[in-house]
């Protein structure tokens, strides 16, 4: 038997408000939970171990990029970003440039940072469906994003979606990603 809650839709003429989603996030901080532009709640299931052992190998890469560079900050998949469009985002991995990240105050870094990361990173698990995923990276970029990775494994592809509007696939098992000028000299060969 197979349960697929997946959205929770608010009640007619009430939204989830920001406080209200603060609230209930805390309250289930073993949950991981986003809300989308509509004021939906969305529930993401965890990742399998593999998955999760592939998200934190490329976390710590970008993180001892990050730690030599100086340029801005690195957050893990349970933090949520507040995007122009009122989602809730939690991206598999975020960055955020040092000087956008300085200027928002002590307090809205508590909560949900009401901006949109630079950089993002989405991995496809089991549970993900593709054309949900690339729909959650173009909100990215719609929002602010600057660079972004898809990495489908299971597709054995990696879509680059970039502020311009363009998106560029990368096919096969070994890919080398670059950072372009938003990471600058960042340069990453995975395995997809």
């Amino acid at each position: 038997m197979e349960l697929q809650l997946r959205t929770l839709h608010p009640p007619r003429d009430q939204k989830f408000d920001d406080d209200f989603f603060f609230t209930l996030c805390q309250a289930n901080e073993t949950t991981r939970l986003e809300r989308d532009s509509n004021g939906n709640i969305i529930f993401i299931p965890p990742t399998g171990s593999e998955t999760g052992r592939y998200n934190a190998d490329l976390s710590g890469k970008i993180w001892s990029w990050n730690r030599r560079k100086k340029l801005g900050y690195l957050f893990d998949s349970s933090t949520g970003f507040k995007l122009p469009n009122s989602a809730v985002r939690s991206p598999d991995v975020a960055w955020v440039n040092r000087k956008r990240w300085d200027a928002i105050s002590n307090a809205e870094r508590q909560g949900f940072a009401p901006l949109c990361p630079d950089f993002v990173i989405e991995i496809r698990s089991k549970s993900d469906e593709l054309k949900e995923l690339k729909e959650k990276m173009e909100e990215y970029r719609d929002n602010g994003c600057r660079l972004g990775w898809l990495i489908d494994r299971a597709g054995k592809q990696v879509f680059i979606y970039r502020e311009d509007g363009s998106i560029e696939i990368k096919h096969g098992s070994d890919v080398t990603l670059s950072g372009e000028d938003i990471l600058p000299e960042l340069s990453l060969q995975i395995t997809v």
